[in-house]
């Protein structure tokens, strides 16, 4: 993705394709998070991913997703509990991680009201528990039910866990009818200590963090394990009520206090901006001597009927703001780098270090980023810690950037020894021994080896299978996990998935149809299956393949360029070093580009990787993809730009129009543009079109031209 630039530097086809992908990668991250109680984001960099993809649809609202992560709060409860449907939605929070945010939060919050700069209002402060958001439901003063947030609408049950819980009161007295309480599960680090303690002393799985702790305890299957658990309870909010618990924010807190709910003391009103924040940096001197967790403080305004008028955004209050904390700090000794290949084939550098203490959790890793931050600039060459690189034995600072993953801040030069050497970032793949490349403006290194690379050769096979891929039926991703791990009949890289009848007739012993979960039926249909997909269309070869850049309609562009896998696989080879004319032919296929272009070329560079490709193209039959008819078409060769609202077709539906009728589709408008489509709603791009002198026309006009 373009996470590097700007999103007001992105066409609308990098805008669409980088919104699909934050909505998979954050849609997976609260999943994560929420249900499973395993982030692997920390909350600095999911808030980071949650900001640019608001800013993305600011730019493009048209191109905003059903599944945006804008529109969701928390996951999909898990199927493991029964479900609750909350009565008054349990909406999240945002974010402030500067002063300037807060004063901006007041300044909105006074605007919206109609309020003038002197007029009063109050706020109040509270610390921001990391813990697992929890409704406890009381009719007649009787705990009946207790919900997590769940995706904020639905939650899951977990009534019986929550009753072994000592801060929540099983009965209130002189309670409202109907009284739901809102507050955080969580747990003090003595007791995470004391739990983490005792696991690993029965060989039992520890926990990363005190939230994760609780999370896990609270929702348990069995109640009794919950019991056994140190679990604790601060009530901050409450949802259904039958009658008001008082006229301030304040006032409800303290009527919680008195209900028996622990309440947190630090909690306090304020009737300014300035004493909001001394209060936050208050309570950020005292976080490492609470006991428990707190990532920030959340204010809120305190008059209720003023809450009421304010009201909600689609996820969020816009009463309240949670103003995050900075990560912590520590220094230490940076004892090895050491580099992780990831499932893109991705080269991360990771820091082992010196185990030291970092906000309560003992760190003895922490990520590097890239190389240019190894050596202590940016992606655009820009110093960044003044151009102080990172070196084996070096002393340096770690923070926990979300206090869940940490990171390298700084490094201390003056403690450096005279031995110290700058790092050299490898140059081949240490899984594989591939080239690894970097693109121009991309701050990551790849291995180039694709398929052949091990680390990578899980998620290139899932690819190769996929329904725009080879789509053979009975060998899916499941499949793939099954047979790549397979002793005795693995599937390593495609070829293997074409050679694995004859493999298997070849086995005397460990024959498919004799293993659990086939049998000579089923056996002989994923046969048959792999069978038919021999015959294959270039351009879905092309696809198939998992090259960088190269999605279905570049595939297919490529195809009908090249037209044969004979005519494509020899002009990569013809292009290897970059120069030449199949290398400026390649670059002047429209739509390919100096990016893609390197990213095929590279592709077929490594011998181990042109080699694997080869014995896959030995097993197929590559159907030749001819280019489209246009004859007669007004519009081939032209590139178009659609803009706007269709209102007679989709946007996809045109897009594929014009490209069989020969045009070129793009999704910015460039001196290289012919014609813009522009539907009600054209903004920017039929401004740029008119000041460029771009014919532009009506949707209607547009039918009209290509049914002519």
């Amino acid at each position: 993705m373009s996470a590097e630039r700007a999103p007001s530097e992105l066409n609308e086809q990098e805008a669409k394709d980088e919104l699909a992908h934050l909505a998979g990668v954050l849609g997976k991250a609260n999943t994560e998070y929420h249900t499973d109680d395993a982030p692997r984001y920390s909350d600095a960099d999911y808030d980071k991913l949650k900001r640019r993809n608001a800013e993305i649809e600011s730019l493009f609202p048209e191109l905003k997703r059903p599944d945006s992560p804008s529109d969701q709060v928390g996951a999909p409860v898990s199927a493991a509990f029964s479900k609750i449907e909350h009565k008054v939605r349990m909406l999240s929070l945002g974010n402030a991680f500067t002063d300037e945010d807060v004063i901006e939060f007041a300044a909105r919050v006074r605007k919206y009201l109609g309020l003038r700069e002197n007029d009063p209002i109050a706020f109040t402060a509270e610390p921001k528990i990391d813990g697992l958001s929890l409704s406890l439901r009381y009719e007649n003063g009787t705990l009946i039910q207790a919900a997590t947030r769940g995706d904020g609408q639905v939650g899951e049950n977990v009534t019986a866990n929550a009753r072994t819980i000592s801060d929540i009161p099983h009965f209130i007295k002189d309670a409202p009818k109907v009284l739901e309480v809102r507050g955080e599960v969580y747990m003090s680090h003595a007791d995470f200590d004391a739990l983490n303690a005792a696991q690993d002393s029965k060989g039992a799985k520890t926990f990363a963090n005190p939230r994760n702790a609780a999370a896990g305890s609270l929702r348990q299957i069995n109640a009794e394990i919950t019991k056994q658990r140190p679990l604790l309870f601060f009530a901050y909010a409450w949802g259904d009520l039958s009658e008001p618990l008082a006229e301030t924010q304040f006032g409800a807190i303290e009527r919680l206090s008195a209900f028996g709910f622990s309440t947190n003391p630090l909690t306090r009103r304020h009737e300014t901006v300035e004493t909001l924040i001394e209060h936050y940096r208050e309570i950020e001197t005292q976080r490492a001597t609470l006991g428990y967790d707190i990532d920030g403080v959340v204010y809120k305004v305190d008059d209720l009927t003023l809450q009421s008028r304010l009201g909600f955004r689609s996820t969020t209050p816009r009463w309240a703001i949670a103003h995050k904390f900075p990560a912590e700090l520590a220094f230490t000794s940076l004892e090895a780098i050491e580099i992780q290949v990831g499932r893109t084939g991705a080269l991360s550098p990771v820091a082992r270090l010196k185990p030291v203490t970092v906000g309560g959790v003992v760190v003895s890793n922490a990520t590097l980023h890239n190389a240019d931050y190894i050596a202590g600039r940016d992606s655009k060459g820009e110093p960044i810690r003044d151009g102080r690189d990172l070196r084996v034995n070096d002393w340096v600072e770690i923070y926990r950037a979300g206090d869940v993953i940490p990171k390298v801040r700084d490094v201390d030069t003056s403690k450096r020894g005279p031995d110290s050497t700058p790092y050299e970032f490898p140059k081949t793949c240490p899984e594989c021994g591939s080239d690894v490349v970097r693109e121009d403006g991309d701050s990551v290194a790849y291995c180039s080896g694709g398929l052949i690379c091990p680390a990578q050769a899980v998620e290139k096979l899932k690819h190769f299978v996929s329904r725009a891929a080879f789509d053979i039926d009975g060998l899916g991703a499941k499949q793939i996990e099954m047979f790549f791990d397979d002793e005795a009949l693995p599937i390593k890289e495609p070829a293997d998935i074409f050679t694995l009848q004859a493999r298997d007739a070849a086995n005397p012993i460990a024959k498919l149809k004799n293993r659990t979960g086939f049998g000579e039926t089923s056996v002989n249909n994923l046969f048959d299956a792999i069978n038919t997909k021999r015959k294959i269309p270039l351009n879905r070869l092309i696809f198939a393949l998992g090259i960088r850049h190269v999605g279905e309609t570049s595939g297919a562009m490529l195809a009908r360029h090249y037209g044969s896998w004979d005519g494509f696989f020899t002009a990569m080879q013809y292009a290897a070093g970059k120069s030449g004319p199949a290398w400026d032919q390649l670059n002047d296929i429209d739509g390919v580009g100096s990016v893609m272009a390197t990213a095929l070329v590279d592709a077929f560079h490594t011998p181990n990787t042109r080699d694997a490709i080869e014995r896959l193209v030995a097993e197929l039959d590559v159907q030749d993809v001819a280019a489209p008819d246009t004859s007669g078409s007004k519009v081939a060769g032209k590139t178009v730009v659609f803009t706007g609202t269709l209102e007679k077709m989709t946007r996809a539906e045109a897009k594929a129009r014009a490209e069989s009728l020969g045009a070129k589709v793009s999704g910015s408008v460039s001196a290289k543009t012919d014609l813009v489509v522009a539907g009600p709603g054209a903004g920017s791009k039929a401004k740029k079109a008119e000041s460029l002198g771009i014919e532009l026309i009506s949707e209607d006009d547009w039918l009209a031209l290509i049914t002519s």
